[in-house]
């Protein structure tokens, strides 16, 4: 009787996180603080997630000349109280701060989309919930998913 329960409760809690991620339900996701905006994505179901990650990618698209141009900040991972959930924050953000090459005077400014470096922006890959990270005003979220290759190499013993 108690493992009929159990699948129950396990089947439901399934059932809410599919629905959330389905419906765009933010419901167990705090709102964004002043001076932050909430990005939202998913990504599609996949025969085996374990063998993929999501890069979540965050940035600003700015003028940049030749040189190389980023921001820093570490993508914190935290929790929905009360539901589990996992959500990301980026409460900080450095920079912009570039390489200092003497560029060719012919050469004009791009427009480019400049991320963030930093730690926690490689994360599981998980199509059941949505993606939920929390920027400054003025940035944006991207995002691109990784997939293992299917060979497989052995390690030699030294």
């Amino acid at each position: 009787m108690k493992s009929n329960h159990l699948i129950s409760f396990v089947f439901v809690i399934m059932a809410s996180a599919s629905a959330a991620a389905q419906d765009g339900d933010m419901k167990p996701y705090p709102a964004a603080e002043e001076g932050f905006v909430r990005m939202v994505f998913s990504v599609p179901e996949a025969t085996n997630e374990s063998d993929r990650k999501v890069e979540v990618m965050i940035g600003k698209t700015m003028m940049v000349d030749c040189n190389r141009t980023w921001f820093g900040g570490d993508l914190e991972r935290r929790i929905a109280q009360g539901w589990g959930y996992s959500y990301f924050v980026l409460a900080k953000v450095q920079g912009p701060a570039s390489t200092m090459m003497a560029c060719p005077p012919e050469e004009d400014k791009l427009e480019a989309f400049v991320k963030v470096r930093g730690q926690g922006y490689l994360q599981p890959y998980n199509s059941k919930l949505p993606v939920v990270t929390y920027v400054p005003e003025g940035f944006e979220v991207h995002y691109r998913i990784w997939t293992a290759g299917e060979e497989v190499a052995p390690a030699d013993r030294e």
